[in-house]
């Protein structure tokens, strides 16, 4: 009989394991990963500021998100320097910030090992209620925008063309980033937050014929890794989050052992 903390955090793992899987495709159809880590990396000053202002760190962590996708909107329009050096500067100034915030207050304890690389294991009954209630908010609004999404993923000029305004709903596709992120982080930490968003869903890319398809496999690889990285820690008492990382990746590997042809005919319509 499996213990209670380990049931809550394979039942939270899969729960988010299901809204990282659909989220994840577009990171990958739109070769967004290093935005993603980005956005991931800007959690750590959301902690700081939440500790900093005595706010919940769910809501911080979303608005410092929200936050960092704006200003790289903004900067994109001015065309100062290109988005890899953005995103980089970015990345690298945020969670600069948090820690050195961090190291300043000094009259609290800050688990920083924690906030990097997760404790799923320490997930209660309320982060599970979040964890399923914001994620099916978040699969909701992605199942509405789907149609939009994916045609301006496709081709952004041609969505716009037919009124779909794809800058719309790429600002709508951040707004998802920073909450699928900002109620993640507790369980995978900041550093392997982008890694459950990309890893399943790049292994459900080779396996899948049709974007839906994908989506689902990516949620279904996703589920199937949180649970091996859990059932592993338990078994070689390794850190559950990367665990479960390096469960997805080996997924990813094992994938790769199928043949692609079976695929290429069926996979033309996907982004």
């Amino acid at each position: 009989m499996l213990e209670d903390f380990f049931a809550r955090a394979l039942v939270a793992g899969i729960g988010l394991a299901l809204v990282t899987g659909p989220l994840g495709c577009f990171i990958v159809w739109r070769r967004m990963s290093y935005f993603g880590d980005t956005m991931a990396h800007s959690a750590l000053l959301g902690v700081a500021l939440s500790f900093l202002f005595q706010i919940n760190m769910t809501l911080g962590v979303f608005l410092v998100a929200t936050a960092v996708a704006g200003a790289l909107l903004l900067l994109q329009r001015r065309n100062a320097l290109s988005t890899d050096a953005l995103l980089g500067i970015l990345s690298h100034s945020t969670l600069a910030i948090g820690l050195v915030l961090v190291a300043f207050m000094t009259w609290i304890r800050v688990d920083l090992m924690g906030f990097l690389f997760g404790d799923i294991l320490a997930v209660s009954a309320g982060d599970i209620a979040l964890i399923y209630a914001g994620g099916a908010a978040i699969l909701i609004v992605l199942v509405l925008v789907w149609r939009p999404l994916l045609a301006a993923t496709v081709n952004a000029e041609l969505a716009e063309a037919e009124g779909l305004r794809p800058e719309v709903t790429k600002a709508l596709l951040m707004l998802l980033l920073a909450s699928v992120i900002a109620i993640a982080m507790k369980i995978v930490g900041v550093l392997l937050i982008t890694s459950l968003l990309i890893i399943p869903a790049a292994t459900a890319r080779r396996l899948s014929a049709t974007p839906e398809q994908m989506a689902l496999v990516a949620a279904g690889i996703g589920a199937v890794g949180v649970a091996g990285g859990l059932f592993g820690s338990l078994r070689y008492d390794t850190p559950s989050g990367p665990s479960i990382v390096v469960a997805a990746m080996g997924l990813f590997l094992l994938s790769l052992l199928i043949p692609s042809q079976l695929f290429v005919a069926k996979r033309r319509e996907s982004p």
